[in-house]
């Protein structure tokens, strides 16, 4: 389930993990501050082509975010709309997309280890109360690496109640989400005690 990374010689891969993390975490102060159509649009153009350097898997799997993400994003981008007005949503629209679509491609082109190693450094001052910054930045890279987990799991319940002509309520959903990330919650504590623990050193 972790294994989301996609080997390969683009020049994303060669990018250290930590500047991607700050560049992502730039960016986001930088679009709400200035949330600017036209910077939106041109930074949307070039994930999609940062996504299709990658190759066919690139785009594949640009596919499948798209496909999991237009119900959800397709209903917000109509409830504001409707309560704002439609420039708003757009841009609305256009800012998440960005950053859920560049997360995504950090974990296609950053493997575990390198993000644990660029995350623990920045939890080191935990270590003067006794914790071990290694689990933080752990729990950190797991996090990122289970949303477009769930976004997958959430798309194939999707599909499985359009089939038995479940409509349009989508908040029953719920229930069968939550009972389906408990269970992968309790296959990663499981593999995770099978390999020993958390590492606590180690990462390069």
């Amino acid at each position: 389930m972790l294994s989301l990374y996609l080997p390969g010689p683009s020049w994303l891969h060669s990018v250290a993990a930590g500047w991607k993390l700050a560049a992502l975490l730039g960016l986001s102060i930088l679009l709400y501050q200035w949330p600017i159509l036209p910077l939106l649009l041109g930074l949307q153009l070039l994930t999609l082509w940062a996504y299709c350097r990658l190759g066919s898997p690139g785009r594949l799997q640009l596919r499948r975010v798209l496909q999991m993400l237009a119900p959800l994003f397709g209903l917000i981008f109509l409830l504001q709309g409707w309560l704002l007005d439609w420039n708003s949503a757009l841009i609305l629209l256009l800012r998440m997309l960005v950053l859920v679509l560049l997360a995504n491609l950090i974990s296609l082109t950053t493997t575990l280890e390198a993000m644990l190693a660029a995350l623990t450094p920045l939890f080191a001052p935990l270590a003067w109360m006794g914790w071990q910054p290694a689990r933080f930045a752990f729990a950190i890279s797991l996090f990122i690496r289970f949303v477009p987990v769930l976004l997958a799991v959430l798309q194939h319940l999707h599909a499985a109640w359009q089939a038995r002509g479940g409509g349009y309520q989508l908040w029953r959903l719920a229930i069968p989400l939550t009972i389906q990330t408990l269970r992968m919650s309790d296959q990663v504590a499981e593999a995770l005690a099978a390999r020993g623990g958390i590492p606590t050193q180690g990462f390069k």
